[in-house]
């Protein structure tokens, strides 16, 4: 259990990313009426930007 619980807190910045960022990402551009770019649909675009903003707070330890 314990093991468990040390991983789920060691992936809070990607957990947070797809959970959080990815939704409101992809909500924003639909109510701002944002086209994704290369013909990609808000929420695949908003994954990539999302996900790879996780991964880079997972990588480094920080958010900018």
């Amino acid at each position: 259990m314990e093991r468990a619980l040390k991983l789920v807190v060691a992936l809070i910045p990607l957990i947070f990313a797809f959970a959080f960022l990815v939704p409101v990402i992809d909500q924003g551009m639909r109510t701002l009426d944002i086209s994704a770019p290369f013909g990609l649909t808000t929420l695949t675009f908003a994954l990539i930007v999302g996900g790879f903003w996780g991964v880079m707070a997972q990588l480094t330890g920080r958010w900018v």
